[in-house]
């Protein structure tokens, strides 16, 4: 028996005590009702009267409890993709949100709060399908039971909205508090949406004349999500910042899928002819990328490099443990590809994640091989006893960018003669669908490449496009598309795809965690560094550097309260008024001071006087203004982290202690030292200042 499947449409039915959601297409199926304003969840057969028709919704999204009321979110438009083996995929567009509370309560929390997670749902690509698992790679859905609901078969890390659509879950499964809970409700199935969030593109396209559908997907964990700095390294968990998981896909003889978004400039699939017979064939390559798995963090100063700080690496240990555990269950031996600097201030980065291999080993052996091209060595620690679990981990070094200086990007081959052996003996999943429904799983995957440098943004991608471009080229010769010694790259029309996708991959990537598109994409797109690709390079480290100190903090506090990270109706007491400025007014006051100075002295420079005014007063007061001004630009530098905008709702501990010892600093400031300290204690968020002081090592 096949499982209910989420509904294609749905109609949403407004009163001032429910909201009813119903599908036309399935008229037998009861309709899902929230009462207003508690939120309790009911079924109900046949039509709800009363009510009047509001819209017509893609699906609902989940629904989310802040302080003072309640939402119901749901997805009024999305956008097709193209389709995989027949399934078509959306893409959300545009989301509302329907109080429960039929008059509104004005509160300025309130307000942020549905700001934020509206800005984060507007900015985060999020893609859903009604009847096929994005969440799941290919292999782990060829092991998934397809009787079960769709959103029970999604991938926990990458169920999106996995935490607003608790309710509906809780509901689901008998265990809702509302007064009208009543034992298990499968019928509430097709009201659960997954969506995953990341990168999606479907190309139908063709390799030496060779009909294929081409697809790249990213799919971001909702685990310790979060802005560049703000969320860095491991959590307790053993979850890692940043961490995706890029299944690059081609399927073969989808004729299901064919002429819905052929790549231009190609004849697309309808003119390819079939390969190995008339089934539909799937081969899947599966990477992962994720921050280094310490404690680490890095403090925003206002200047431009962040200062770095490593906790005690052993401290880490059992969350390293927990991280493996999961990566080496889900995807067998794991390639650990480290591309941070092995000098300067990445260096402890390397050096914390290599004493972290070393604890883990069982009797690790370092060795190193040098290689006859160059003086840059492969530091490679590989176990000697085979009876430990952390045997499946093989940590390799890789020092990218002294490696490629001066745009020397096939250096990075140099890596791939290290992978070699592991890739060929990883393999890739390569499935057949047969008649009856099922699949034939002809390879399986044992093997994953997990790639980080600091950011596993634009070193990362770098490597995984290559890494892509050379399974890509086995999967094809394996199928006798290409020949032994061809590659896909010579195919120059499929070359210029390929690129082009992967560096969209890239862009959607650092969007998400940067707030800039990636760098160096000129390069991945067309082979070659352009002055307009400098140039885009430079508007977005500015931006990265703005955003990263003036506009993370709102945007990490959107995914905190989306992914259920900070629950607003848990705060308790005390939790009003957030998000007001608590720092002394003499600090709030000095980025104004210098403002006006700047400007009065722009003004007194570019004005032109009269011949016979007298201008020494303006001159004084000039000169003043420009005295002013440079001490307090000095003042904000000396004391950056004073001006940084961080979180509000879970203000990392880090963070927390920085401010503090900064704001200590700035009382002792020789000239407004005095007037700082009587100005205030600083902000109430960081009150927990004594106690983070104490566990500082």
């Amino acid at each position: 028996m096949s499982a209910m499947l989420p509904f294609r449409d749905i109609n949403v039915h407004a009163s001032s005590t429910y909201y009813a959601f119903s599908s036309p297409s399935s008229p037998n199926a009861p309709t899902l009702v929230i009462d207003r304003p508690s939120g309790d969840l009911r079924l109900h057969d046949g039509k709800i009267t009363g009510g009047h028709r509001v819209s017509s919704v893609s699906g609902i999204l989940g629904i989310i409890k802040l302080r003072l009321d309640s939402y119901v979110i749901v997805i009024t438009k999305s956008q097709q993709m193209g389709r995989i083996k027949g399934h078509q995929v959306y893409k959300v567009v545009s989301t509302e949100f329907l109080p429960l509370r039929e008059r509104q309560v004005t509160d300025p929390d309130e307000d942020t709060y549905l700001a934020y997670l509206k800005m984060q749902i507007k900015t985060g690509p999020m893609y859903f399908s009604y009847t096929f698992d994005l969440t799941n790679s290919f292999q782990r859905q060829a092991q998934c039971d397809p009787g079960e609901p769709l959103w029970e078969r999604a991938d926990d890390r990458f169920f999106w909205n996995r935490f607003v659509c608790s309710s509906l879950i809780d509901f689901r499964e008998g265990k809702a508090s509302g007064r009208l809970s009543s034992g298990a409700q499968p019928a509430v199935d097709p009201y659960i949406l997954p969506v995953m969030f990341g990168m999606m593109n479907i190309t139908n396209t063709s390799v030496k004349g060779n009909g294929l559908t081409f697809v790249l997907i990213t799919r971001r964990s909702r685990h310790r999500a979060g802005t560049r700095y703000l969320s860095r390294g491991l959590d307790e968990q053993g979850h890692v910042s940043n961490f995706n998981e890029t299944e690059q896909s081609i399927v073969l003889n989808d004729s299901a899928s064919s002429g819905l978004t052929s790549f231009a400039g190609d004849q697309g699939f309808s003119n390819g002819k079939p390969v190995g017979g008339r089934e539909t064939q799937v081969l899947a390559y599966v990477q992962t990328r994720g921050s280094v798995p310490v404690f680490w963090s890095e403090v925003n100063t206002l200047h431009y490099t962040p200062k770095l700080h490593i906790r005690g690496v052993e401290s880490a240990t059992q969350a390293a443990m927990s991280h493996f555990d999961e990566q080496i269950q889900l995807y067998g031996e794991n390639y650990m590809v480290n591309l941070v600097n092995q000098k300067g201030r990445e260096v402890k980065v390397k050096d914390a994640y290599e004493q972290m291999v070393k604890i883990l080993q069982s009797s690790p052996v370092e060795k190193t091989e040098a290689d006859r091209r160059t003086s840059e060595k492969f530091n490679i620690i590989e176990p000697t006893d085979k009876k430990s679990w952390y045997d499946h981990l093989h940590y390799v070094y890789f020092d990218f960018h002294n490696e490629t200086k001066g745009l020397n990007w096939h250096r990075a081959q140099l890596l791939l003669d290290q992978l070699k052996d592991g890739l060929v003996a990883g393999g890739y999943f390569h499935g057949i669908d047969m008649p009856s429904g099922g699949i034939d799983v002809r390879h399986k995957q044992t093997a994953v490449v997990r790639t980080n440098c600091m950011d596993c943004l634009d070193r990362t991608n770098v490597i995984q496009s290559m890494l892509g471009r050379w399974t890509l080229t086995r999967m094809l010769i394996d199928i006798n598309v290409l020949r032994p010694g061809e590659s896909a790259q010579d195919d120059q029309t499929f070359e210029h795809l390929f690129r082009n996708v992967w560096a969209d991959n890239a862009d959607v990537v650092s969007r998400s965690y940067s707030g800039t598109g990636a760098l160096k994409t000129d390069f991945t797109r067309t082979g070659n560094r352009t002055r307009a690709g400098a140039l885009q390079d430079l508007n977005n480290s500015i931006t990265r550097y703005v955003r990263n100190n003036f506009t993370d903090g709102p945007r990490q506090d959107g995914f905190d309260l989306f992914l259920g990270a900070y629950r607003p109706d848990e705060a308790g007491i005390g939790s009003a008024q957030q998000f007001v400025d608590r720092r002394p007014l003499l600090v709030q006051a000095v980025p104004y001071v210098l403002g006006f100075c700047v400007f009065f002295v722009a003004i007194s420079a570019s004005t032109s006087r009269m011949p016979d005014s007298t201008v020494w007063p303006l001159r004084i007061f000039t000169l003043l203004c420009l005295g002013v001004a440079g001490y307090a630009g000095n003042f904000m530098l000396k004391h950056g982290t004073l001006y940084v905008n961080w979180p509000k709702l879970n203000t990392p501990q880090w963070a927390i202690e920085a401010y503090q010892d900064t704001l200590e600093k700035a009382c002792k400031d020789p000239l407004i030292g005095s007037l700082v300290g009587k100005g205030g204690k600083g902000d109430g968020k960081l009150g927990s200042l004594e106690e983070g002081k104490k566990r500082r090592e």
